[in-house]
């Protein structure tokens, strides 16, 4: 089990960040990987020209790699900002602009998850004012991503490098995936699973996995300390992939680390070639 039990994929936003994106998947399937994920590549803009969703597109296409998890815009990651989707104003205006953007380009590339950072706290602003707002575009995100048969992701994140970031526990993002499927009735959002940033938030890894394997809708790993890859910090992560395999979690377990000095095909040692795709 283990390792060699999951299917993994390679966030192509933080790993061969070293090459350009259009040339990312192609390494990505040199190195063996077939399923890939990005967070919105665009950080800058929303609403990319079509010539440049159609650019990604027919890289992807090219390398024989299939997306499988989109970030909705965020903002500039990485970076400070963690989120758009509660923020009021001019960044809430342009997530909105970006769902149905994001949507489209999901499902012209057969991607079924969408994740959607929840947004930082602004000074100044009721937070329960923040978390209507969120409310309100997540439920607008929930409904795109059913027009394409996917499913919305909800993330936690870690205190220590996103201290203004809401939700900061699983029960935190748990409670906001509630909210949602409650108010859109749809029933597909569900859980991010974050192995790395719950582990810097001090939680019971092993007691998360059980009380929400089953709510969870896709899973992120890199060690702790560093957000390296497996085996340079202290997680016991192949235990814990077999924990969620034990669990009943079937999904896909999608590789969001930092490759460190050398390229990012050389981080890879960990895996066997045989597993990767």
């Amino acid at each position: 089990m283990g390792y060699s039990d999951q299917r993994f994929d390679v966030n192509l936003s933080i790993l061969f960040t070293e090459l350009p994106l259009l040339r990312r998947p192609a390494a990505a399937a040199a190195a063996g990987f077939t399923a890939v994920e990005l967070w919105w590549p665009w950080t800058r803009t929303p609403t990319p020209a079509r010539t440049e969703l159609d650019a990604l597109k027919k890289a992807l296409d090219d390398a024989g790699t299939q997306l499988v998890g989109l970030n909705f815009y965020a903002g500039e990651l990485p970076g400070p900002d963690r989120g758009a989707l509660s923020l009021p104003g001019a960044e809430s205006e342009r997530f909105r602009a970006n769902v149905e953007v994001a949507a489209s380009f999901a499902a012209a590339t057969g991607c079924r998850a969408l994740n959607a950072l929840y947004g930082n706290r602004v000074e100044g602003v009721d937070p329960a004012l923040q978390d209507e707002l969120a409310l309100e575009n997540l439920s607008l995100a929930a409904r795109a991503a059913h027009d394409i048969g996917a499913t919305l992701l909800v993330e936690a994140l870690n205190g220590p490098e996103s201290p203004r970031y809401p939700l900061l526990s699983a029960p935190a993002a748990i409670e906001v995936v509630d909210r949602v499927n409650e108010a859109t009735g749809l029933g597909n959002a569900a859980f991010l699973l974050d192995l790395y940033h719950l582990s810097m938030n001090g939680e019971d890894l092993s007691q998360v996995i059980k009380a929400y394997a089953g709510r969870t809708g896709h899973v992120q790993i890199a060690d702790n300390p560093g957000r390296g890859a497996p085996g340079t910090g202290s997680l016991p992560l192949e235990q814990l992939l077999d924990e969620l395999t034990e669990a009943g979690y079937t999904g896909r377990v999608g590789l969001e680390y930092k490759p460190g000095d050398a390229p990012s095909q050389e981080s890879f040692g960990w895996l066997p070639a045989g597993h990767r795709a």
